[in-house]
């Protein structure tokens, strides 16, 4: 399986919020997705980032909150749909959208793909799926982000198919495979938001295990540094939270050759990816 991994748009907030110990710095928090080039299922992706939709569902009170509180960069080269043309792939090829959990940064172009099946926790839609006004906004949902045949497409994982996982997924002990191949495996990884769902999955080189936002920088995972207290306020589950991420610490400490995908970490993304672009973007007061 091919694997790229990209970005569409960043906000930018504290690093010392994002992790302990860091600096009182705005950082960049890309919001990244992946492209994975399946031999028999065919390009799906995991999240998409955001689009241009994330703006106009921000237009009115109360949402419009969302954007004054992380501002948001998105260059028009950096939409989910024209970073795959230069991969030779259109949007109604992609088959299946993993989607980690529902927060904007993350579902902000699933109405892009018109042919695709949603993949996701069932549980974490209908955390949000009735949630409207503050009550959405305080779970970093917009409901406009739904696209209108949501239902129609919606392949939930089957909770009841858990399966064990191998030694090689220690501390992680039950999963999911989803296309019944084991190439895509997903765990659950709560804290952050509920049915917070992450994927290993493997190249001709390597196994990566995206985590999606149960860790907002690589180090929180190496060095088992989780985020400030004030991030508690906008976690599902704070207790949660903690554990997962001490899971993904032992994670690493038991298979430092995978390479673990946090969405929103700049130094995993310079990896795969050139730095982010300083130039005009569409910003928190554009209202195209």
């Amino acid at each position: 399986m091919k694997i790229t991994i990209l970005h569409a748009g960043y906000c930018t907030a504290p690093e010392h919020i994002a992790i302990q110990g860091g600096a009182w710095r705005h950082i960049h928090f890309p919001a990244m997705f992946a492209v994975l080039e399946h031999p028999r299922f065919g390009p799906m992706l995991f999240d998409t980032g955001y689009s241009q939709r994330f703006f106009d569902a921000t237009r009115k009170f109360p949402y419009r909150l969302y954007r004054h509180a992380t501002p948001i960069t998105l260059h028009e080269d950096e939409l989910a749909v024209n970073q795959l043309a230069t991969l030779n792939l259109r949007p109604q090829d992609i088959t299946r959208i993993f989607i980690s959990h529902f927060h904007a940064d993350h579902i902000s172009a699933l109405d892009a793909f018109s042919g695709s099946r949603y993949v996701y926790l069932p549980h974490a839609y209908e955390a949000i799926r009735q949630k409207r006004g503050l009550d959405a906004l305080t779970r970093a949902f917009l409901p406009d982000l739904i696209p209108h045949d949501f239902d129609e497409r919606a392949a939930p994982v089957d909770v009841n198919a858990a399966i064990p996982l191998p030694p090689e997924y220690a501390p992680f002990t039950r999963g999911y495979d989803l296309l019944g191949d084991e190439s895509v495996i997903a765990v659950e990884l709560p804290g952050h938001a509920i049915g917070q769902m992450g994927l290993f999955v493997r190249d001709e080189a390597r196994t990566y295990f995206f985590v999606a936002d149960a860790a907002w920088q690589g180090r929180s995972v190496t060095e088992h540094r989780p985020p400030h207290a004030l991030a508690n306020l906008i976690f599902a589950d704070p207790k949660a939270y903690r554990t997962t991420l001490a899971d993904l610490h032992t994670y690493h400490q038991l298979h430092p050759s995978v390479e673990v995908i946090p969405s929103h970490c700049e130094e995993t993304l310079t990896r795969f990816q050139s730095p982010l672009p300083m130039g005009e973007g569409q910003g928190e007061g554009d209202e195209r």
